[in-house]
């Protein structure tokens, strides 16, 4: 029997990268996806690729209009749900010297703000025996020069994941993250750094890897899964780290 049979899961940052993937494998094994990001496009092609098992909704967890309809849209069609990932996240490479109040902003909005309050909405909405699943970072255990922001946005998602485990337990929902180590994504290309300075953080980076490569995005996707699935359902509270050795080595 396929692992998520009969599921229904909301994931949002659904159009490419992590994201994506974890759609992908959610359909795979079962589930019926509502699936959020801003770019409409990739949405409707992932929608039409998996017809009657993928429903878009395009939007921004940023806007708390866009959040609301994602919300009425997933009650109007699905009702309640199972499985929530709010994956959508931004990084960017900022000196400490620049980590103005706005350049913490624009990060925390999404990264924290907008996870959270996809949380804090879609929770009255998630059945008995349902998890969300927050997406943190290696970073969280690390130091990386020019993070400082994204990884304080992530160390406080990991905070919050921790805290909702105690608080939703009572309610029969898990709360656990993911903490993605160095995987091959667009995300990763989108940090602001010049290909040149790029290729050379990504050499050293997979210097520390024990498989010699970055992680791809159906790795996160199977931790997913399996935190999704009944073969979880004693986990609360964790962080699983998915990051082919880099933070022990």
């Amino acid at each position: 029997m396929k692992r998520l049979e009969g599921k229904i899961a909301v994931v949002t940052g659904a159009s490419s990268g992590i994201g994506f993937a974890i759609v992908q494998r959610f359909v795979a094994e079962g589930a019926k996806v509502v699936a959020f990001a801003r770019n409409r496009d990739r949405l409707h092609a992932l929608e039409a690729a998996h017809p009657g098992q993928v429903i878009a909704v395009s939007g921004d967890v940023t806007r708390q209009e866009d959040l609301e309809r994602l919300l009425k849209t997933a009650v109007d069609t699905v009702g309640a749900i199972d499985i929530l990932v709010p994956n959508a996240g931004i990084a960017r490479v900022v000196s400490f010297e620049d980590s103005t109040a706005d350049a913490f902003a624009a990060q925390f909005s999404v990264n924290l703000f907008g996870a959270a309050e996809t949380a804090r909405l879609f929770v009255p909405h998630i059945r008995k025996g349902g998890s969300i699943q927050f997406i943190t970072t290696f970073l969280t255990q690390v130091g990386f020069p020019g993070l400082a922001i994204y990884s304080a946005s992530k160390a406080a998602l990991k905070s919050l994941s921790q805290t909702l485990a105690a608080e939703l337990a009572p309610k029969g929902i898990r709360v656990n993250s993911i903490a993605p180590g160095p995987i091959a994504t667009p995300l990763w290309g989108s940090v602001g750094l010049p290909p040149e300075v790029l290729g050379a953080v990504a050499e050293k980076i997979t210097a520390r890897l024990m498989p010699g490569a970055f992680g791809q995005p159906e790795d996160i996707a199977e931790t997913a899964v399996f935190l999704a699935s009944d073969a979880a359902k004693n986990i609360y509270g964790q962080e699983i780290v998915v990051d082919g050795g880099y933070t022990v080595g």
